[in-house]
This record gives C-alpha cells, sequence and structure tokens, in this order.
C-alpha cells in the first residue's frame, strides 16, 4: 500500500468518526454503537498511522517502503509508551 492510499484511508476514518460523533449525538445511533464502532476505527487508525510512520522511516533510511509491513491492532496497541 502506497502512502496516497494510507493517507485516502486514514482521511476516510476520520470522517467516520466524525460521522459517528454526530450520528449519536442526534440520536441516530445510541452510545453504545457509537463506542464499539470508534474503537474499531480508532484502532485501525492507530495501525494505519504506524504504518505510515515506519514507511517514511525506512525511506528515510534508505529502504523500499513497500518492505514495511503493517503490525497486527493487538501489536499497535500495546506498545509501550
Amino acid at each position: 500500500m502506497d502512502e496516497k492510499t494510507l493517507i485516502h484511508q486514514i482521511s476516510t476514518l476520520v470522517d467516520e468518526e466524525h460521522k459517528l460523533r454526530t450520528q449519536v449525538q442526534a440520536g441516530k445511533i445510541t452510545e453504545q454503537e457509537e463506542h464499539e464502532r470508534l474503537r474499531a476505527v480508532e484502532e485501525h487508525l492507530d495501525q494505519l498511522w504506524d504504518l505510515l510512520r515506519r514507511r517514511r522511516a525506512a525511506k528515510q533510511q534508505g529502504v523500499s517502503p513497500d518492505e514495511v509491513e503493517a503490525h497486527s491492532i493487538d501489536e499497535v496497541e500495546h506498545y509501550l509508551q
């Protein structure tokens, strides 16, 4: 997946986050539905941001970004801060 595709996917998920927040405020979905979907969206966003950062770092190091693979959501969500 190239950088342009990653950025497009990130943008799409951010739009979905905003849509979910609007829908819950308008009473179109329950807070539980919002919470469940937001969790999945946020985890996927974390995974995509991680991949984008690692691809950019690889490129700076002279390594092909195409060699960088996405880490699992579980791995990304449990990085030590």
